[in-house]
């Protein structure tokens, strides 16, 4: 009953962040998926019938899924949206596992939280040391150009 109002004597239902009579609410209000209701893409009902079946509780809260709903569809819109900028900066129109590998590894706090996970046929991170500067390639070439002048 959180969602219900009466205001003047008339009830009010709260939804979709604007109040109907409830007398007015149509089948088409009734009938929206908790997805919808929430104004998110990722799937309300099938994330609480996981948490349900995932054995660690006997209760979960309505909003427990959708809270849980926001935060993975925000964490997907953040590494799509930098794996798209990587994939743009390579001259590549199709994100590829390479692109999202690089996306992640080049954030800090996303490397932190997937610091365990591997992504198949992405690859490694390119890591350029010390020891193979430019200073040293230069040496070596000219070094090899003296001994093929001898």
């Amino acid at each position: 009953m959180s969602n219900l109002l009466v205001l003047d004597g008339v009830r009010l239902t709260l939804q979709c962040n604007h109040l109907l009579p409830t007398s007015i609410m149509t089948a088409r209000d009734k009938a929206r998926s908790r997805s919808g209701r929430a104004g998110l893409h990722f799937p309300v009902a099938r994330l609480h019938r996981w948490l349900r079946k995932s054995g660690r509780t006997n209760r979960v809260a309505a909003g427990a899924a959708v809270f849980l709903a926001a935060v993975l569809e925000y964490l997907a819109s953040e590494v799509l949206e930098l794996a798209g900028n990587s994939a743009r900066d390579n001259g590549k129109k199709r994100i590829t596992p390479r692109h999202v590998l690089l996306a992640v590894r080049c954030d800090r706090e996303i490397d932190s939280l997937m610091t365990n996970c591997l992504l198949p046929g992405a690859g490694v991170k390119p890591l350029v040391t010390s020891t193979i500067s430019i200073k040293n390639v230069g040496t070596i070439v000219k070094k090899d150009m003296y001994y093929r002048d001898l």
